[in-house]
């Protein structure tokens, strides 16, 4: 193997030999000390949760910037001063390639598959805000690249960084509850718009793009409507044709603790609950039930997501906390009630006296986003990479599927398709404007 082996061909080998997948390497890494060099690293998408990530991997070196918003550009580019700046992902890709090693992806949903496919296939390692992707045929191909292309990638899901999520998926997995067969997760707010309060329909006036702002641009592959505030900044979440509502925005975040813990992948069959479904605009409340097949040696189990309407009563029935949000386990022996950051074994008395067991789990490198670019380098593996957080994505998007069509589905994951009805196709995929196709 040369001696002048290429530093982003070295971080490669250096991710896969982290990843478990076998090189002949000890020449390579005899001569080069590149596991513990920075990680060049171009952040796409810099409002709100962009700030945090970028705050966050400030420590490798930020080499491109890129926003629609020259505002927001003209903020991080005084604090990177040397960064690369770009209004374009695909401009900024291409002029770039041969500097950048990972890819951060913080934009609204409907844009992050364009991105992570782009970017892995060009070599790229992948970090990408939750929900993965903005539909189910997205999921699916976000994971078949990744897989090929073999970089590292991480969905932006922090908690499964966390002390308290490792420590509640090893209860649930020692069998401190016995076997769990019913599952309940709620987040009590209502999803909704912070401007105008509970409108649904789409605007029919439009108002000044603000200046410096490439609306084009941040539609991307969804269709362009007229610029309205109800779009941008924040409540993009609220409409079809860029989020996917409060379960696509929190789901990923609750849900994870559970696919975790009882080892979940695909449901067999989904049904959802809520107010009349509007063409255009997600629900303020949600209620989904989830049926997922025996795996390995755990049962059948039905998850139930509530959102909107504070702590279910379901819940409250059970013995369960009347927390905000939370996700309330029911095992065969008892209960585990968990939040981000707290969990309770249920009824409080049994458990009394329970050994905590072992550490399974070994504790994250650092946060979330640390442990993603530190994987890059070899240092350790990532345990939201996207061939966990797909299905995982999948599922959510399922329950917004089975609203809109206002019945029970029955999944064919092998077949990405619902065996009762084959209207479900036109949330499973969806059209592309022109120039934006995967």
């Amino acid at each position: 193997m040369a001696q002048d082996f290429h530093r982003r061909d070295m971080l490669k080998v250096s991710a896969l030999t982290g990843a478990g997948l076998w090189l002949n390497t000890s020449k390579v890494f005899a001569d080069s000390s590149s596991s513990n060099e920075k990680l060049n690293i171009a952040c796409v998408g810099l409002g709100n949760q962009g700030n945090h990530n970028l705050g966050l991997m400030k420590s490798q070196n930020i080499v491109a910037l890129c926003d629609v918003d020259d505002a927001r550009m003209g903020k991080y580019a005084a604090q990177f001063p040397k960064a690369k700046r770009f209004a374009d992902f695909r401009v900024m890709l291409d002029k770039m390639d041969k500097q950048i090693d990972g890819v951060v992806v913080t934009t609204p949903n409907h844009s992050h598959a364009t991105i992570a496919i782009r970017a892995m296939k060009m070599g790229k390692h992948c970090y990408c805000e939750k929900p993965l992707t903005h539909t189910i045929f997205e999921a699916r191909e976000v994971q078949r690249i990744a897989r090929e292309q073999k970089v590292v990638t991480q969905m932006g899901i922090q908690n499964h960084a966390g002390e308290n999520y490792r420590r509640t998926v090893e209860l649930i997995q020692s069998g401190a509850i016995g076997d769990v067969k019913e599952v309940h997760v709620w987040f009590g707010k209502p999803g909704g718009f912070r401007r105008f309060k509970r409108v649904i329909d789409r605007p029919k006036s439009s108002a000044p793009i603000p200046q410096g702002f490439n609306w084009n641009l941040w539609c991307g592959p969804a269709p362009v409507h007229n610029f309205h505030p109800c779009y941008h900044p924040h409540d993009w979440h609220y409409w079809w044709d860029y989020g996917n509502g409060t379960l696509g925005n929190m789901g990923c975040h609750y849900m994870d603790l559970i696919f975790w813990a009882l080892k979940l992948r695909y449901p067999i069959s989904v049904e959802a609950r809520g107010p009349e479904p509007h063409p255009d605009s997600t629900p303020f409340w949600l209620d989904c039930h989830w049926n997922f097949p025996a795996r390995e040696n755990m049962s059948e189990v039905e998850v139930v997501w509530h959102h909107g309407r504070n702590t279910p009563d379901a819940v409250l029935k059970l013995g369960g906390p009347e927390w905000s949000a939370g996700i309330l386990f029911i095992g065969t022996q008892g209960m585990l009630a968990a939040d981000y950051n707290k969990r309770i074994l249920l009824p409080e008395e049994k458990y009394a006296e329970f050994k905590i067991p072992d550490h399974t789990i070994p504790d994250a490198i650092g946060n979330h986003r640390q442990e993603w670019y530190e994987a890059c380098k070899g240092n350790g593996k990532t345990l939201s990479h996207f061939d966990y957080a797909a299905p995982l994505t999948e599922t959510i998007l399922l329950g917004n599927l089975a609203f809109r069509l206002g019945e029970k589905v029955e999944w064919n994951a092998e077949a990405m398709s619902a065996k009762n009805n084959p209207q479900a196709a036109q949330y499973v995929h969806r059209e592309y404007r022109k120039g934006w196709s995967l």
